[in-house]
């Protein structure tokens, strides 16, 4: 290791730890009155935000909470939700968002996998709850959230209803400074097998992330996403990935915050007109589903900004929330990554070129944001040249980057093999840095010897006005190794079948910008395209769906 010089600090110099009580006392200095909504039911300003975490840090500490111990939250995103986020890691214990849309039996094995302690349910959960309390090992209390005029539950071991037990509080509380190494937050991702895996970050990572993504997306010209004149609506779940983190930058930029409870379109909507929303991010399935409600028929949703991730960015999507009068902007991450990593970005060169060429630009993974590297990778861990067309996996550093999976030591080895964070999707990177998502690794489809971008082909798909929704995987064939298969969801009035789709896709395959091999010679109609609990393509379950259907020759397959 290279021998530098280090100074001893000076003696009584305050060593400053990178804690979340840094984030949460920073939001009240720029406007106290900003307020934090929830629906149609509260409102209050920031510095009742930082008395209520205060109350909550009271009842849980009272409760016996102590620090390093691990607290979960089922709820959907609310004001309680935000106070959680804060207050639980201010104490120095774990928050444990868990995601309430996977299974019980995932669940189940989650909450002890992270041995949780304490849980606080909405009423909304309790019958979910109920179905599994028998079998969590750790679990000693639980609290009540609800709406409900009604403040009690069957709930084992219930402690109490959180506003009764916030009002009769201290709104006052001593938060101690300790290690910004502690572990603050942890959740659980889903793979292809096996059970979840726990992604954990500490305090030191989640400031490091918050300044980042406020970075990234309030000093980049081009971008101009998010400064303190926004009013902040997060659309993605807050047990994914702490809603990607947006809350602790809203928060410690001191932003009008507006959360929905749980996602109907109709009603985010009428948020977005009534609370005057200007920023939000989503998948790009819960975007269609607002482009898609009554609500959103005959309404200029000007002003808007909305950042899309979790899921390719299809210029079909992006022109049809443009023409609604929506901004969007692509960015790149995962669950591991904190998430954000990249945003997209036009410097010079592409800002003087055409709106085709912008919008090319708009929706890819985008730059990396400071103190972010990354790089492609072959097989065998060799580095490929930034020249836009060599195709690798991409890896990443960056010092917000979980440095494991909880209790499962040779994932966390294979996840940081030679040292970078492997992210497992094929892309590359461009002399501009840009990155482009090509597909996941486990996604592409290998025909007659070439490889084929699922993600490519599902984004010249969409540009085919029948088409409101897709899904392209590969199937295995006896002939080719694999074929491309595509789930499509048609718009109301509209037909389609595999020769017209072949019509449609022939002038990108004339044009260069795709195989002929990539044309899919089988198409399924359907209603709905299985999702995962976070809003993403299901490609695992498709897979399984078209073998059972094709077992069954189901008669909505259309075949050239």
């Amino acid at each position: 290791m290279l021998q530098t010089r280090v100074i001893p600090p000076a003696e009584g110099a305050y060593q400053y730890p990178l804690l979340i009580k840094r984030l949460l006392m920073s939001g009240s200095r720029y406007e106290k009155t900003r307020e934090i909504v929830y629906r149609d039911q509260l409102r209050y300003s920031y510095p009742t935000l930082i008395e209520r975490v205060a109350r909550l840090a009271n009842v849980l500490t009272a409760a016996g909470v102590k620090a390093g111990d691990t607290v979960a939250v089922m709820d959907w995103d609310s004001h309680r939700y935000l106070e959680c986020m804060f207050a639980i890691p201010m104490i120095g214990a774990v928050i444990h968002t868990i995601n309430v849309r996977l299974s019980p039996e995932q669940i189940l094995y989650t909450m002890n996998h992270a041995e949780d302690r304490f849980v606080l349910v909405n009423s909304e959960f309790v019958g979910l709850y109920q179905a599994i309390a028998g079998h969590l090992t750790t679990v000693e209390q639980t609290l009540l959230l609800t709406d409900l005029p009604e403040k009690t539950a069957d709930l084992p071991n219930l402690m109490g209803e959180y506003e009764q037990l916030l009002a009769a509080a201290s709104p006052e509380y001593a938060f101690e400074d300790f290690d910004e190494n502690s572990v603050a937050t942890t959740f659980y991702t889903t793979g292809t097998t096996g059970n979840p895996k726990g992604v954990y970050f500490t305090h030191r990572q989640l400031v490091l992330h918050t300044m980042g993504v406020s970075t990234i997306m309030g000093s980049i010209d081009s971008v101009r996403l998010l400064g303190t004149s926004d009013v902040y609506m997060p659309i993605t779940p807050m047990f994914h990935v702490h809603a990607w983190g947006l809350p602790y930058v809203a928060t410690m930029l001191g932003l009008k915050q507006v959360y929905p409870g749980r996602y109907d379109p109709e009603y985010l909507v009428e948020l977005w007109r009534k609370e005057k929303v200007s920023f939000s991010h989503c998948v790009p399935t819960i975007l269609q589903m607002l482009l898609n409600a009554k609500a959103a028929q005959g309404t200029d949703f000007g002003g808007w900004k909305i950042v899309i991730g979790g899921s390719a960015l299809t210029r079909a999507l992006y022109e049809a929330a443009k023409a609604k009068g929506i901004q969007l902007t692509a960015a790149y991450g995962m669950s591991e990554t904190g998430p954000l990593v990249s945003c997209a970005h036009l410097n010079d060169e592409l800002m003087a070129g055409t709106e085709d060429e912008r919008t090319t630009y708009r929706i890819k993974a985008g730059v990396p944001g400071p103190l972010v590297e990354a790089a492609i990778v072959d097989a065998d861990g060799n580095f490929l040249p930034a020249d836009g067309e060599s195709q690798g996996e991409l890896v990443l550093r960056a010092p917000w980057l979980t440095e494991g999976y909880f209790k499962e030591p040779q994932k966390g080895s294979e996840l940081w093999a030679g040292g970078w964070l492997h992210t497992g999707d094929v892309a590359t990177l461009d002399s501009m840095g840009v990155i482009d998502i090509r597909d996941r690794i486990k996604d592409v489809i290998k025909t007659g010897g070439e490889w084929i971008s699922s993600l490519d082909l599902e984004d010249l798909i969409s540009r085919h006005a029948a088409v409101r929704e897709v899904a392209v995987v590969g199937i295995a064939d006896p002939q080719w190794g694999e074929r491309p298969f595509a789930l499509l969801v048609l718009r109301e009035g509209y037909v389609l079948g595999a020769k017209e789709l072949k019509e449609h896709l022939k002038p990108f395959v004339e044009q260069g910008h795709l195989s002929k091999w990539a044309i899919p010679s089988q198409i399924a109609l359907v209603t709905e395209i299985p999702k995962t609990s976070v809003g993403k393509l299901d490609k695992k379950r498709i897979r399984v769906d078209i073998t059972e259907w094709q077992a069954n020759n189901s008669t909505f397959l259309s075949t050239l």
